[in-house]
């Protein structure tokens, strides 16, 4: 499995670990809260701040507490998924150290350019950066609205579906069931978080905004992990 579907098939497991498979309204999520440090910007360009978020992402997922916590949640949603649980935990403990590792070796200013945040197209962009005195906040926004973009786009939806039927084939005695689940759970996830970020302040909740009460992340979301199998 490559590391773009490993992915998908962690975040899969993750997104089931916070998503109730009745009532989005009702989910719980156990959150660890962090703050944000607001980068420091070169001639206050889009592809700058880019750079930095993507630095410090980085330094925090290769953190073994960040790591340990991470795979501590994928274990907890396996266990949601009964006759799946022992295969699921197997593939979580292989694909996220192989996920780990991948994260380590990015590279800011070149995933920066791959997601086009550091080409001239994005002039904009640039330019409301400069308007605006928070250009983080600005940033922040931008990021959460191509990401609604994306969870919106019916060729992106069937794009994820697709890679994740596609790697059922490789669980060996259990293709079926993971393809239910995947055909089952997807639809809803990608539709939960749609009406995730859509509620609620994310930017505001990691402090990428400034408010004049600064909310923490647990004022976004609830603190305990509830899912009905």
């Amino acid at each position: 499995m490559g590391s773009k579907q490993g992915f998908l098939f962690l975040l899969l497991v993750f997104c089931w670990a916070i998503a109730d498979a009745r009532n989005f309204v009702s989910t719980d999520i156990i959150v660890t809260e962090y703050v944000v440090v607001a980068p420091k910007l070169k001639n206050n360009e889009v592809c700058a701040v880019c750079e930095n978020f993507t630095t410090q992402a980085i330094e925090y997922m290769a953190e073994n507490k960040t790591q340990e916590e991470i795979i501590k949640t994928l274990h907890h949603a396996c266990s949601q998924i009964k006759v799946f649980e022992e295969e699921c935990i197997s593939l979580v403990d292989y694909y996220a150290l192989l996920f780990f590792n991948e994260i380590s070796k990015i590279k800011p200013e070149d995933f920066c350019k791959e997601v086009n945040l550091c080409e001239s197209s994005l002039s904009y962009y640039k330019s409301a950066l400069r308007t605006n005195g928070n250009s983080t906040c600005e940033f922040c926004h931008h990021m959460i609205d191509e990401i609604l973009t994306k969870l919106k786009d019916p060729d992106a939806q069937f794009e994820i579906l697709e890679m994740l039927l596609k790697e059922c084939s490789k669980v060996q005695n259990h293709v079926q069931q993971c393809k239910r689940l995947v055909i089952q759970y997807t639809p809803l996830i990608l539709m939960n978080g749609e009406k995730f970020l859509e509620k609620n302040d994310i930017c505001s909740a990691v402090r990428a905004c400034q408010v004049s009460k600064e909310p923490s992340i647990e004022s976004v979301v609830p603190k305990k992990a509830s899912i009905d199998a």
